[in-house]
């Protein structure tokens, strides 16, 4: 089935997602990639300028350049190996309660449970579709950490409109098309 979800998105929402089914959205959604991981697990929830919770988390370091206004405009988007984020994305998860998470090449076990314990799903976008992505970004709303972590590993915001075609990989029901 397709499904077209407007963010922040229901639990029952992601309850009518299963393995296979293509999925575009339309809202916010931040990226994190590894070094983003870890610094968000060690900040106290509260501290954050931005809720993971109404928005999709993208694993993508992507490439940003500011226009002659000044401001942020994304080349290029597309999504970074998600298998690296394995390690904490369970406890990303669990203190983030994001609903949808978008990469490529999957994810484990202790990822998978904890999109059924959170009622989540994991999405696969289109490796080296970087441009296409930048295309569906309508604005780049702020930045996190770009001095500290650098442009790959910094938080982005971004607006999307019509963001996908996204494949549900791994549903909130413990089935994946990696196994």
């Amino acid at each position: 089935m397709e499904y077209h979800f407007q963010l922040p998105v229901k639990k029952e929402q992601i309850k009518h997602l299963h393995k296979g089914d293509i999925l575009y959205v339309t809202g916010y959604i931040f990226t994190a990639r590894d070094e983003a991981h870890h610094k968000m697990l060690n900040l106290e929830k509260d501290t954050l300028s931005f809720n993971p919770s109404t928005m999709a988390l993208f694993h993508c370091g992507p490439l940003v350049k500011k226009d002659k206004n000044g401001e942020w405009q994304a080349i290029s988007a597309g999504p970074t190996t998600s298998s690296r984020m394995e390690i904490f994305e369970d406890k990303f998860l669990e203190k983030y309660h994001v609903p949808i998470i978008i990469g490529k090449g999957g994810m484990g076990k202790k990822t998978l449970n904890a999109l059924q314990k959170y009622t989540s799903v994991y999405t696969a976008y289109t490796g080296g579709a970087g441009a296409l992505a930048a295309d569906r970004i309508q604005q780049v709303t702020s930045v996190y950490w770009l001095e500290e972590l650098g442009m790959p590993e910094a938080v982005w915001i971004f607006k999307v409109e019509e963001f996908g075609p996204l494949v549900v990989a791994m549903d909130s029901y413990g089935d994946s098309i990696y196994q």
